[in-house]
C-alpha cells in the first residue's frame, strides 16, 4: 500500500509540468459560420418571399354555365387557401450580368402555369420567373420566362392593394411570357420596352409565330404616371375559353392573330390618396364564338378604377369598381357584359405582416334571363358576392 501511494504522488509530480503547459499554451480561435445574408452580399444577391393564405366564402360554386371558373385565385365556395409561398432568388447589377429565379408553391401556382400545363395542372408548383439579364448604361436585356408588363395588378399579392384579384387580370391580359425583352431608360422619367416571344402563358411555341411586345412608362410630373403595353401576334385558338389556368379550353384549331393594348394611369393626389386607371382592349381573329360564320373577330374591353387610401401607418383602404365586356363570350364562355365592386381592409401590426379583410359583389347580364353564376343549389343567378380574410407575411 505504502508503495502504491509513493507511485501515485510520483506521478502527479511528473504531470504537473504537462498541465501547466497546457494551460499556458493558448486556446484554439473558433471560426465563426457566416450569415445567409452575409453570404448572399458576398455574391450579390437577393432573396426574398412571402406567403400567402386565406379564407374565403362565395355565394356561388365559383364558375360560370361555360365551365369557367368566375375568379381567378379565390374560386372556391368556402375554403381556407394556401395560395402562395414564394421565393425570390435574384442577382441584378446595374452594369453586367445576372439573372432571377422566382418560384411559386401553392394553389395559385396551378392557375398561372404555363398553358401547355393547363388546365389539369396538379403539381402545386410553379417556375413563375427565371431569365438571365444584362445591363449596360441605359439599356437592360432579359431572356427567358417572365411577368407580363400588362395590367395594374400583378401576381405577388404583395404588391396588389386587394386581396381578390380584378376582372382584368384574370380574363384580360396574359400572365407570363418566354423569350426576350430590352428596356432603354431614356431618361428619368421615360423607359421604351420591345420585346419577342412564344405567345399568352406558353413555355413553349404552340404554332411557330412569335408575339411582339412593346411598352413605355412615363412619369409626367412627380405625382403622375403612365404605362403603356402592346402585345401582336398569331396565337393558336383554344376551346370554349383561352385563358390559362382560369377556363377551361383546349389547344386545338388553325389560329388567328391576336393583340392587345393595355394602359394604366397612376395619381397620387395627396401622400394618402391614390387613383389608378386600368383600360384594355382585346381581340382575336378566327374566333369560333364570334360571328357571322364561327371565325369572325371576337373582342373583349374592360376598364378598372381604384381608389386607396392610407388612413394611418398600420391601416388603409382600397374601393376597386370595374366593367368588362366580353362581347362574343371568347374569354370567358359567355356572352357577358360582368361588373363587380370590390373594397378591401388592410392592416399592418408589423412591417412584415399584412391582414385584409374584404367584400365583394360581381353582377353579369350574361346567360339571360336567369344569370350566368353557377349556384351551389344547381340554379343560376346574375350576381354572386364574396367575403375574405386574408393574412401576408414577408421576408
Amino acid at each position: 500500500m505504502r508503495k502504491l501511494t509513493q507511485a501515485l504522488i510520483a506521478a502527479s509530480l511528473l504531470s504537473m509540468p504537462a498541465l501547466a503547459l497546457a494551460e499556458d499554451a493558448p486556446a484554439k480561435p473558433k471560426i465563426p459560420i457566416p450569415a445567409l445574408d452575409d453570404v448572399l452580399e458576398a455574391w450579390g444577391l437577393t432573396l426574398n418571399g412571402y406567403l400567402d393564405v386565406s379564407y374565403s366564402h362565395l355565394s356561388g360554386n365559383g364558375t360560370f354555365v361555360s365551365g369557367t371558373t368566375d375568379r381567378v385565385f379565390d374560386a372556391r365556395h368556402d375554403s381556407f387557401s394556401v395560395h402562395q409561398a414564394a421565393f425570390t432568388l435574384a442577382k441584378q447589377p446595374k452594369e453586367g450580368f445576372g439573372g432571377l429565379v422566382n418560384v411559386i408553391f401553392g394553389e395559385d401556382a396551378d392557375v398561372i402555369a404555363p398553358f401547355n400545363q393547363n388546365p389539369g395542372s396538379t403539381s402545386k408548383v410553379d417556375l413563375t420567373q427565371a431569365f438571365v439579364q444584362y445591363a449596360k448604361g441605359p439599356v437592360t436585356g432579359i431572356g427567358g420566362k417572365y411577368v407580363t408588363l400588362a395590367g395594374a395588378e400583378v401576381i405577388n399579392p404583395t404588391q396588389d392593394v386587394n386581396f381578390s384579384r380584378s376582372i382584368l387580370f384574370g380574363y384580360a391580359i396574359p400572365f407570363t411570357h418566354t423569350g426576350v425583352r430590352g428596356t432603354y431608360a431614356v431618361n428619368d422619367a421615360l423607359s421604351l420596352i420591345l420585346g419577342l416571344n412564344n405567345g399568352w402563358d406558353l413555355l413553349q411555341d404552340t404554332n411557330g409565330a412569335k408575339t411582339i411586345e412593346a411598352g413605355a412608362s412615363y412619369a409626367a410630373l412627380k405625382n403622375l404616371s403612365f404605362t403603356a403595353a402592346g402585345y401582336f401576334g398569331n396565337e393558336k385558338l383554344c376551346g370554349s375559353a383561352c385563358v390559362s389556368g382560369v377556363g377551361p379550353g383546349t389547344l386545338g384549331g388553325p389560329g388567328g392573330y391576336r393583340g392587345l393594348l393595355d394602359t394604366v394611369v397612376t395619381y397620387n393626389a395627396t401622400e394618402k390618396l391614390t387613383f389608378i386607371l386600368n383600360y384594355d382592349y382585346g381581340w382575336q381573329d378566327n374566333a369560333a364564338t364570334a360571328t357571322p360564320t364561327g371565325n369572325g373577330v371576337a373582342v373583349w374591353t374592360g376598364i378598372a378604377g381604384y381608389a386607396n387610401y392610407q388612413f394611418t401607418d398600420q391601416w388603409r383602404g382600397s374601393l376597386r369598381l370595374e366593367y368588362f365586356n366580353d362581347k362574343e363570350g371568347y374569354r370567358t364562355g359567355v356572352k357577358q357584359q360582368w361588373k363587380e365592386m370590390t373594397y378591401t381592409l388592410a392592416y399592418l401590426p408589423y412591417k412584415n405582416i399584412e391582414l385584409r379583410g374584404e367584400f365583394r359583389y360581381d353582377r353579369s347580364n350574361g346567360n339571360s334571363p336567369n344569370g350566368p353564376f353557377n349556384n351551389t343549389s344547381g340554379t343560376t343567378g346574375k350576381g354572386q358576392s364574396s367575403v375574405a380574410l386574408e393574412a401576408l407575411f414577408k421576408f
